[in-house]
């Protein structure tokens, strides 16, 4: 199939990549899994055998008039455990390979069929200036999304860290989330044939 790029050209890009249905259950799936990847797991606390002392009984079984205790570390006492104590844990979610490129497609495809994938030949920014990369992107009708290319230009980077609603990223970083989130996606010639032979 031909993918139109902005000037009037046009260039020959993969039906399997970019014509192929939308599955919503796939692409949750794989978004889901991919934010529950970033969530760090270190919450922690400290139970009735972590929390320090504790190691005898504060007093006799029977006698005192007190109810009985095994120990002052018990959740019901002040500076004792916590009852259901947080442990680090691993959020990850097993996603396949296969799985997760035919979710890249799904998301590819819609976001044509959207008009929100913008494909260029080049961006060429001569300075680190945000305004020059505002220019580049109000030129093509765009004031926020994500710029995606092959190999990210040091000018480009510098140039967009002042736009707080534009977010570049190099061809072989370009995730889910980020293509789900953004409004419209600016995209190279060079940026399309990497991302095929990625998903090929």
């Amino acid at each position: 199939m031909e993918l139109a790029i902005s000037g009037g050209n046009k260039m020959e890009v993969s039906e399997a990549i970019f014509g192929r249905d939308f599955s919503e259950p796939l692409v949750h799936q794989v978004v889901v899994a991919y934010l529950a990847g970033g969530r760090a797991g270190t919450k922690a606390q400290k139970n009735r055998a972590a929390v320090s002392g504790g190691g005898r009984k504060p007093w006799r079984q029977k006698g005192t008039g007190n109810a009985r205790a095994g120990t002052i570390r018990s959740p019901l006492w002040r500076s004792g455990g916590v009852t259901f104590a947080a442990q680090p844990r691993d959020f990850t979610q097993k996603v396949n390979r296969k799985q997760y490129r035919a979710a890249m497609r799904a998301i590819l495809s819609e976001l044509l069929r959207q008009d929100r994938l913008v494909v260029v030949d080049s961006l060429d920014i001569n300075e680190p200036k945000t305004k020059a990369v505002q220019a580049a992107l109000e030129g093509l009708g765009v004031s926020r999304g994500l710029v995606v290319d092959a190999d990210i230009d040091t000018n480009l980077y510098l140039g967009s860290r002042n736009l707080p609603h534009v977010h570049v990223l190099a061809a072989d970083r370009l995730d889910p989330v980020s293509l789900v989130g953004a409004d419209k996606i600016v995209m190279t010639r060079a940026a399309v044939e990497r991302i095929q032979e990625w998903l090929a």
